[in-house]
């Protein structure tokens, strides 16, 4: 594996496990960084304590030697139930949106941005599961 390809694992590893809330269901992760295609698959689904899950998804291209360019990604985060909360995702299949393909699904909506880390999606799914929690303790 290239160098710094392990160092982007070793960032999003230390990322999950230092979210005690977290339960690792699945970390998974091909290294293909040495066939001809040069394209890695990270996949990972993290369980919160409040039941709802996230599944990462990311494609990963060695480019230049020893870099490498995230070339597919999707960030899919439910409710317990299954419900959809968001998605981010670079499918191709918004091309009118600003920042083609880069794209996030809330709900029915779906809305332009940029490729988002892992850790801000994290923080993301942070806020809302808090923002509940605190919801329900002040109604108490």
């Amino acid at each position: 594996m290239i160098p710094k390809l392990s160092r982007y694992l070793d960032r999003i590893y230390a990322i999950v496990h230092s979210r005690a809330d977290i339960e690792v269901e699945r970390f998974e992760f091909i290294d293909r960084s040495d066939a001809p295609a040069q394209t890695s698959r990270l996949f990972m689904r993290l369980r919160f304590y409040d039941g709802s899950l996230l599944i990462v998804e990311e494609a990963l291209k060695v480019v230049g030697g020893s870099a490498f360019a995230k070339t597919r990604y999707r960030y899919h985060y439910q409710r317990g139930d299954g419900t959809l909360v968001f998605r981010y995702d670079n499918a191709p299949h918004h091309p009118g949106l600003r920042n083609f393909p880069h794209h996030k699904h809330v709900g029915e909506r779906v809305e332009p941005t940029q490729p988002p880390d892992l850790n801000d999606v994290l923080r993301e799914i942070e806020t809302l599961i808090y923002a509940k929690s605190n919801v329900h303790d002040t109604a108490s």
